[in-house]
This record gives structure tokens, C-alpha cells and sequence, in this order.
């Protein structure tokens, strides 16, 4: 990886860390149009830059953070399951997961047909999104921390599941996306931590400028990311990001010349 890699995925990772549709799957699949090998530090380079996107969401809504007492605790509550559970299958996860295709670009459809699903029975109003994060309970947020649990599979999305999760408890979609942000905080930063704990890296000068590239570039593109969606999911539905996602699949398989 050179220092142009570590800006353009850095860029990438900003980009769709908070969209429904798999920043880690992005990633990967760009590491491999670029020829980058998944090498120890090319998986760590990968989950730490996400810290970079978390520092966007921190300046966004650092008020929300610290003043809503409610939500402070509810975001605690979705954290415990997926803490424990990425704890116990950290090594699953970075050295199996992050290397099966097949599974990851099976999530990209599945997620992307549910949101569809989803969306179909919101415009027939079989679903009816009326609730807002003041309504979040805490036993809804052990729920939605353990579908987030699903996301350790790159394809599926963190941001994704935990959309999809409050969708059909009746969120509105805004709502669902600002929780996934906020939700996004400790989380990346448990899991970056966890990551440079496990793997017990020494970085040279040169790793260490990649990964200070990555992050700021992560972070300066999920600001503005962060931004438009919620914006954007104020007058639209979900619909497009699951047909990105069938798309993005279909584009691996013949990339990755799966068949």
C-alpha cells in the first residue's frame, strides 16, 4: 500500500461508513481493484481508519452525546451485546469472515432484498414509522445491539442492520440513521482498540503515515456523508441503497470471477 491507497481508501471508507450499504465490503473490494494484499496491517489499516469517521460524528453531535442522559444509556445498552460477542469472536471474525466472498457477497443481497421488502410494506403501510430516539426503550436497544452483532460479516453493514432493525420497531428513518451513527461511537472505537490490543502491532514511521492518512480522510469525507443522509432519508426511502447493494454484488462476481 502506498500513500495515494491509504487517501483513496480513506476517502471510501468516509464515504459509506454511515450508509446502509458496508464500508468494510467497500474496502475490501477496492483493496482488490488496487492489487493491495489483505495482509495483517492492510485488516488493521481497515478497521482503524474507521475511528477517523467516528471523529465526524463526534463533532456533529457532540451535544447529543453528552446531554441526553436517556439516550447515553440506551446506547450503552446496544453496546454490551456486541462488545461480548466481538470479543469472543474477534479471531473468527478478522481471519475467516474477512476472507470468504461468497458469504459476504450473499449479505450484500439478502441485506439489500430486506430493505426492499421493508420498504414495500412501509409504502403500503403495513409498517408505520411514528417512533422517535425518545421512544427507544431498553430492551429495544439490547435488540438493536445484537443485530449490529450480525455486521461482524462484511456485506451486511452495521449501519445497515441497525437501520433495519429500528425500521421494522417503527422508527422513522432519520431517527434510525442517527442512532446507528451515535450507536457507531463506542462501537468503532471498542473495535479499533480491541484490534490494536490483539494483534500487538509495532508500527514503522511508514505504516504509521498510512494510517494518519487514512483517518483524516475517512473523517473529513463521513462528515459530510453523515450529513446528506439524514438529510436525505427526511423525504426518501431506503430503496436505492438495496438496489446499490444487488448491483455492487453482481459488479464482485465478475470482478472476482466467482463463477
Amino acid at each position: 500500500m502506498n500513500y495515494l491507497n491509504a487517501l483513496i481508501l480513506g476517502i471510501i471508507e468516509g464515504l459509506t461508513e454511515f450508509l446502509p450499504i458496508s464500508s468494510t465490503y467497500h474496502l475490501i473490494f477496492f483493496s482488490k481493484l488496487l492489487n493491495i494484499s489483505q495482509t495483517e496491517f492492510q485488516k488493521t489499516f481497515e478497521i482503524f481508519i474507521q475511528t477517523g469517521a467516528i471523529l465526524a460524528i463526534v463533532v456533529l453531535y457532540f451535544k447529543t452525546l453528552i446531554t441526553n442522559k436517556k439516550l447515553i444509556i440506551n446506547l450503552i445498552y446496544s453496546l454490551i451485546p456486541t462488545a461480548i460477542l466481538g470479543f469472543i469472536f474477534y479471531g473468527f471474525v478478522k481471519n475467516t469472515l474477512f476472507d470468504s466472498y461468497y458469504l459476504m457477497i450473499s449479505a450484500l443481497i439478502v441485506i439489500g432484498l430486506i430493505i426492499l421488502i421493508l420498504e414495500k410494506l412501509i409504502s403500503k403501510q403495513k409498517i408505520v414509522l411514528n417512533k422517535t430516539l425518545n421512544q427507544l426503550t431498553s430492551k429495544e436497544a439490547l435488540i438493536i445491539g445484537l443485530v449490529q452483532c450480525l455486521a461482524f460479516l462484511p456485506g451486511v453493514s452495521r449501519a445497515g442492520a441497525v437501520i433495519v432493525i429500528m425500521l421494522i420497531l417503527k422508527y422513522k428513518r432519520q431517527d434510525s440513521a442517527l442512532y446507528s451513527f451515535l450507536l457507531a461511537v463506542p462501537t468503532i472505537i471498542g473495535a479499533g482498540l480491541l484490534d490494536l490490543y490483539q494483534t500487538n502491532f509495532v508500527f514503522s514511521s511508514s505504516q504509521l503515515i498510512l494510517l494518519i492518512i487514512g483517518f483524516f480522510a475517512a473523517g473529513l469525507t463521513a462528515f459530510y456523508s453523515a450529513k446528506w443522509l439524514i438529510n436525505y432519508l427526511q423525504k426518501h426511502s431506503l430503496e436505492i441503497f438495496a438496489y446499490y447493494r444487488i448491483i455492487l454484488a453482481i459488479l464482485s462476481i465478475i470482478v472476482f470471477k466467482l463463477i
